[in-house]
C-alpha cells in the first residue's frame, strides 16, 4: 500500500496514494489505522483524493478507523472523495456514520473545533 503520513500534535493526516481501496489494500490500511491509534493519535484524517474505486472491504477499513477514533474520544474524517466512492458510501449509508468533508483544510478546522469544544466541556465540569 502506498501512502504518506503527516503527523501533527492534534491529528494525523494519512493520504492514500492508491487508485483502489479494495481487498488488497484494505488490510494494510486497517493495520496502519490501528497502529496510529495505539500510538496515541485519536484524530485521523484520511485523504482519499487519489482513490478512484472502493469496494466493501475498503469500506470496512473506513469503519475500523471510525470506531478506533470514536472509542478514543477522537474524530475520523474522510476527505477528497470522488463521485464513484461517494455513491458507494451513500448507498451503504456510511455517510450517516463517518464525517466527510471536501478538503483537508476543512478537516483540520473541524478537528480543532472539536478539540476546543472538548476543552470547554472539561472546564465547565
Amino acid at each position: 500500500m502506498k501512502f504518506t503520513i503527516d503527523k501533527h500534535e492534534k491529528y494525523i493526516l494519512i493520504k492514500l496514494n492508491e487508485g483502489k481501496l479494495n481487498s488488497l489494500v484494505s488490510p494494510q490500511l486497517k493495520s496502519e489505522l490501528i497502529l496510529t491509534n495505539t500510538e496515541g493519535q485519536r484524530n485521523i484524517i484520511l485523504d482519499m483524493s487519489n482513490v478512484k474505486y472502493a469496494d466493501s472491504s475498503g469500506l470496512s477499513s473506513l469503519l475500523v478507523g471510525h470506531r478506533l477514533c470514536k472509542n478514543s474520544d477522537g474524530v475520523f474524517i474522510l476527505t477528497g472523495i470522488n463521485e464513484a466512492v461517494s455513491r458507494l458510501i451513500n448507498i451503504s449509508q456510511l455517510d450517516n456514520v463517518i464525517t466527510i468533508v471536501p478538503k483537508v483544510e476543512e478537516a483540520i478546522d473541524l478537528i480543532f473545533m472539536e478539540e476546543v469544544e472538548k476543552q470547554l466541556k472539561k472546564e465547565m465540569k
